[in-house]
Order: structure tokens, then sequence, then C-alpha cells
């Protein structure tokens, strides 16, 4: 098509003016293996498009271009209100293009007038902002070239006051109801382990590092590294400045969110202290920690997670997430609520099939407000002691920039409001302010007006389809090219995501937008053992994944390929992690896809759960036994095992420090189409971790990759 060729003929240029890193990376690929001779209203309604499914996304973008991929360096995004009375503070996302790094600077907005402010600017990363039960100060952390830091900011003046400098960033900040001190958690190494002792070096003399030893479970983390000898522990400090004082010690992690007594006494916490915490990763108890005398006390004792999410307003009662582990591959977070002595446990939202997260009370404590998936939207609702839930919003998200995966954020307000992220399908998330029982919403921000101005973006459509494999149910959505024709004929790409417990939706993508400005029509689903349908549906690939959700793949390719538009014969497939598993089983059971390629895979579980970075939760609930034990059922499910029914031009794309899908996985998947003589390429992204698509650039360069690798099979393409 002439759309497609133009973007191939100028594709290399283009690159090559973009970054040195990327035109390194695509131009390795380039010459890797020979070449085959062949709107934005001020009041937003309930009401969504089904089949654009555009929820408070606006007005569509007005005409021009697609997305270009120099455009990621444009995108912005809201995150992590707090609020206070009529004023919401907000993380405000954007790309730094000199430094190839995402930044996030500290905002507020008057939500009655929508006035915006920023608090900090410049080449900054905050995070954790929290503002004081008085509303006047507001303490965040940030990150400069040193290490992250406390910082207190006075509202009514703007200085700014630092409260921490250490070598060990801090987190999870929490006000006293008093106002008067910050709780915090930060990590406190410990002397590192020895093995043997060496004599001592000669004054001057040049001997190699000592050796480092691992003994514990989890030495690595994906992201990080080689974890420190470290253990997270709980502070307090003056909000005046001063000296931290630990409250927690031993080896034991004390993170995540952190509440206090109404009297400012006591800290609420959750932790792993159980004696067996290396390999059973998923336990952990709510504490309630006396700050006069250090005293610990368990609220809860159950084999399974508890994890604090809030204190009501008056500090009797606490609301917290967890479940009964039954040791299945999906479980989904149950919503409770106790006393704050931890007597009168009762679960709310009993008859809710979808996993809760982020729980918040109101600010008169009559209800609990939360987050949940349902179909590939999330839904912020609330329950009432009493009663059922009410769903309050749909359509927030907007925060995952490269695929359309969920995640969202919300803050409560006074007189039954809350403020949330919500995006769509053609721009990511802003802020939206709600009411309970009203039925239009304001939105506050509107950070990507001007760029979206300039680009005509992919039309989103949902799509359900009845699975070849027992018959359920598969949502899906289309995306079609800006300037699509139906009496056109288009190639199709598949993109699948990770996982594999997670969920796509109607949601901005900049990895799928640019799939379409390159001339695709791209086809996403979320096949059995996604989230958002229930545990039951979930569950349907424990212990047995990859399998039927190949079926609900071909299905939904299936549908859409019968379609007059698409070219059946220039199909291509695509996914990370998850979708970098089914994407290889795909090929190794079909060869209907001009070309693929594998991202961040695994390819041989036995491998995989031998050298991943958190071995003991996978061996434990994604089989059934050992590899030692049972390799057969292992082996089975790898993709390695199919390698020989391999014929598709195959490339393989993953971080060199990818600790979650180690590198090796790809390897040996790359070495064995070798050895078969199958086209294949790999791609290493030097520095990134699983999050491939971390760094700006890094995100370009994946796309680019893909798109030349499947333009080289196109054989259908216009020159």
């Amino acid at each position: 098509m002439a759309r497609l060729g133009a973007y191939s003929k100028n594709f290399k240029n283009q690159i090559l003016q973009l970054s040195p890193a990327l035109a390194l990376i695509t131009t390795a690929l380039l010459v890797s293996t020979p070449v085959p001779a062949k709107d934005d209203a001020h009041h937003v309604s309930h009401a969504a498009d089904s089949k654009n499914t555009e929820a408070h996304g606006g007005s569509p973008s007005r005409p021009g271009s697609g997305m270009q991929l120099e455009d990621v360096f444009s995108l912005s995004y809201a995150s992590s209100p707090v609020a206070a009375d009529d004023t919401v503070f907000y993380l405000r996302h954007s790309m730094d293009q000199m430094k190839d790094r995402r930044r996030a600077n500290l905002w507020m907005v008057d939500v009655n007038t929508g006035q915006q402010q920023p608090l900090s600017t410049g080449a900054q990363s905050i995070s954790s902002p929290a503002v004081s039960p008085s509303g006047d100060r507001i303490a965040y952390v940030a990150k400069d070239d040193a290490g992250s830091q406390i910082f207190v900011q006075y509202l009514s003046s703007g200085r700014v006051a630092q409260l921490t400098r250490g070598d060990q960033g801090p987190r999870d900040l929490s006000w006293s109801p008093d106002g008067k001190n910050l709780a915090f958690s930060r990590r406190v190494t410990v002397a590192p382990a020895t093995m043997g002792k060496l004599p001592p070096a000669p004054k001057g003399a040049e001997w190699a590092p000592p050796p480092i030893v691992v003994d514990r479970m989890v030495y690595r983390n994906d992201g990080a590294g080689v974890r420190p000898r470290a253990f997270y522990q709980l502070f307090v400090i003056d909000a005046d400045g001063g000296a931290a004082r630990q409250l927690t010690s031993g080896d034991y992690d004390h993170n995540g969110r952190i509440g206090w007594s109404s009297d400012s006494s006591a800290l609420f916490f959750s932790a792993n202290r159980s004696s067996d915490r290396e390999l059973d990763v998923l336990n952990s108890d709510l504490y309630r920690l006396d700050l006069s005398d250090g005293g610990l006390t368990a609220l809860t004792n159950r084999a399974g997670p508890d994890r604090f999410s809030d204190m009501s307003p008056d500090g009797t009662q606490i609301a917290y997430v967890g479940f009964n582990d039954a040791g299945l591959s999906f479980q989904r977070n149950h919503l409770y609520v106790m006393d704050s002595d931890g007597s009168n446990v009762r679960e709310l939202a009993t008859d809710l099939d979808r996993s809760v997260y982020g729980a918040r009370w109101s600010k008169d404590g009559q209800r609990v407000l939360f987050l949940y998936d349902d179909q590939g939207d999330t839904i912020l609702a609330s329950v009432d002691l009493t009663e059922g839930v009410s769903k309050l919003q749909s359509g927030l998200g907007g925060m995952s920039l490269g695929r359309p995966y969920s995640g969202a954020s919300f803050a409560v307000l006074s007189d039954d409001r809350y403020v949330f992220t919500a995006g769509g399908s053609s721009r990511p998330a802003d802020l939206v302010i709600g009411k309970r029982g009203a039925t239009t919403e304001k939105r506050l921000t509107s950070l990507n007006d001007n760029w979206l101005q300039g680009r005509q973006l992919g039309i989103v459509e949902e799509l359900w389809v009845e699975s070849s494999a027992g018959g359920e149910k598969i949502q899906a959505w289309v995306v079609y090219p800006p300037d699509f024709d139906p009496s056109k004929s288009y190639p199709l790409i598949l993109e699948i995501h990770g996982g594999p417990h997670t969920n796509y939706g109607g949601r901005f993508a900049a990895e799928v937008q640019l799939y379409a400005a390159a001339g695709y029509v791209v086809v996403y689903a979320n096949p059995r053992g996604s989230t958002s349908y229930g545990e039951r549906f979930a569950n349907l690939i424990h212990h047995n994944y990859p399998s039927q959700d190949y079926d609900d793949l071909m299905t939904v390719v299936d549908e859409v390929s019968s379609e007059p538009y698409i070219d059946s014969q220039r199909l291509f497939v695509t996914g990370g992690s998850g979708g970098g598993v089914l994407t290889a089983w795909i090929v190794g059971k079909t060869q209907r896809f001009s070309a693929a390629v594998v991202a961040k895979p695994v390819i041989n579980w036995a491998s995989f759960v031998l050298t991943a970075d958190n071995s003991p939760y996978f061996s434990r609930y994604w089989f059934a036994d050992m590899p030692w034990e049972d390799y057969e059922s292992y082996w089975k499910r790898s993709p390695l095992s199919l390698v020989g029914a391999v014929e598709t031009p195959t490339m393989l794309l993953t971080g060199e420090a990818d600790l979650r899908t180690p590198i090796p996985e790809s390897e040996q998947y790359y070495q064995a189409l070798r050895l078969r003589g199958v086209d294949t390429a790999m791609v290493r992204i030097p520095g990134a971790s699983h999050s491939i698509a971390k760094r700006p650039t890094q995100l370009m360069a994946k796309v680019a990759a893909i798109l030349a690798w499947f333009e080289r099979y196109d054989e259908g393409a216009s020159s």
C-alpha cells in the first residue's frame, strides 16, 4: 500500500536522525540476516462510545499525520493525586529528550477555578507526594544525581526544606494526624556475607575485588540488579527537620502504605515477618507499632497476604485487602475492614468477582472507595459498610504509555467528591473530578491537547468473539490506520499482552498507535488467563499455560482477517513477556504468519524458573512440582519444545539487563532457530530491564525494530 511503502522508504533515515543508540540497534537489525528475494470538552458525559471505547477522551484528534517515533518525547500524563480541601496535588510526567528519561514534576490545581501551578520544575523526578493534614505543606521525595531525599514545601511561602540526606532513598511518606511527624520506609544495610578471610593487602597493592557471597533466595531484582544487603525499615522524622528515628529492625522488609492512629502514637503497616518468608513470598500480615516503646502487635494471622490500605478518618477502622492463599496462579484481592485493634473483621463487596486495589475511606468514614478492572476497563467504585457496591466511574487509566495496560490512581475529597486519572484510546491520563451521584465530571488537565492537534490517531474499536476452544467469550480491540479506507487492503498485526494475569483495554498505547501509523491494522485481545473477567476465567490457565489461550487468539485473528480490508496473506504477530511466550508458541503451532517478533520471552520453563529474579513465586504458583520432580510438565509447556516445527521468520528482542525473563531465554531460542535454518535475528537493548521500553528511545527502538522486521517479510507491501 502507498502509505506503508512511503513509511518504508523513509524509515532508515528517520531512525538515523533520532538517536545514535536507536540507529545502532536498528542498523544492526537491518544487516543481521539476508533479506529474502521476495477533543477536549470541559464537562464529560458518563456515556461512552462502545465502538470507539473513548472513555473520558474528549473530542477526536484533529486531522494530521499518524503518530511518529519522535512523538514519544511529546507524551505527558498525570498520576498520584492527593487532595487538601479544594486543591489537588499531582505528578505531571513528561519526557526529557536530552537525557532520554521520564521526568515527574509536582503540580497543584484548584478544582474550582482550574488554575494550575507548578511546585517543582525542570529535570526532576518527584514521587510519593503527601499533603499535611492541615493542607499547609506537602512532602515528597525528589531524586537527583546524589540520590532520593525527603523535602517539605510550605505552600504559603513556597519555601522548601530538605529533611533527609542519605544513601538509601525513602518512600511511602505518611503524615501524622497532628502534622508534627512524617513516617517513611527506607533500606538499612547490614554487613555483607563473607566466605573465608583473606590476608591484608600490602600498601599500594592492586588486588582484585573480594568475592561476592550469595546466600539469599532472592538476591537480585529486575530493574535494580543485585539486591543490596539491606532491608526496608520504618522511620519517623520531625516535619520541621532533624534526625530520623528507626522504628523497626530485623531481616524483614517493612514497606508499603503506612497509617497512623488518630492520636499520632502508633503506626499501622503490613510486612512478611514469617520464618519462611524467603519461600512463602506472598504471605504478609498487618501490624500495629507503638512509637513510645516500639511494641509490635500482629493484627492478622493467616496463610496469605494482608496488605494495609487506609485508616478511617477517625482512626477507629482499617481498610485492607488480601486473600486466603490457595496456591493458584491467580488469586483476587478481597476487601476487608477491621477495628484498629484487629477485632470485628468483615469482608466488603462479597459479590464482586474482581480483584480490588487502592482502597481509600470517604471523608465521612461511611464508605470505602476502591478500584477494580472489569472487561478491560478500570472502574472506581464505593461500598457502604452495610450495603453493596456502587459504581462511580469507568474509563480510568492512561498511565501505561507503551501498551494498553490497566493502571490508575485517585484521591478522595470532601462532599463526596473524588479526583481520578482518566485516559482513553486517544490520550494518556488526565485528571478528572467527579462526585457521587452526579452525571458529569470536570476535566482538570489536558496535558496532550497541543500535541494531539497535529496528529490523527488510529480509531480503536471493541470486538467480542466466541473462542473455538470451549466457546469462551473473548474481548478484543481493533486499531485502524489513521487514514483507514475499508475499500483498500491492509496487513494485520496481532499484539499480545504479558502477565499472563493482566489485561489490555481501550486505552492509549504509543506502540499500538505507531504500528497503526505505519499502515497496519492492529488487533489485541484478552485471552483466557487475563484479569478483569473473574477468577474462573483467569485460572483457566492454572498449571496450564500456554494452552487454549492460543485458540482464543487464533479465533480473534480468524474474525478480523476475514474482513475484506485485511490481506490474509500479510499477517504478523508480536508480544512481550507472556506475550513473547505466546508468540513463540504460535509460530510453533502454525505457519500462517509472515513474520513474528518474540519479545522478552520464556522459552524453557525449567531454565526460567531457576534463573528468574523471583524463582520462589514462579515455581510455587505456576507449577505443581519442581523442575527436577516433573520435568515433562515444564517441557511440554515450553515453546522450545515446538522449535522443530517453526518455519516463520522470527526475531528475538530482549533487554540485556532483564532479570525477569533473563536474556538466556532469548539466546537459546535464537540459537535453536539458527541451527534449524530459520530466518532470525536477535535485538538486544543495552541496559534495558524487563521494562524494555522504560526510557523513551528504548520504546522507539523496540517499535522501530519490530516494524523493520515485519517490513522485511511483507511481500505484499507496495514499493
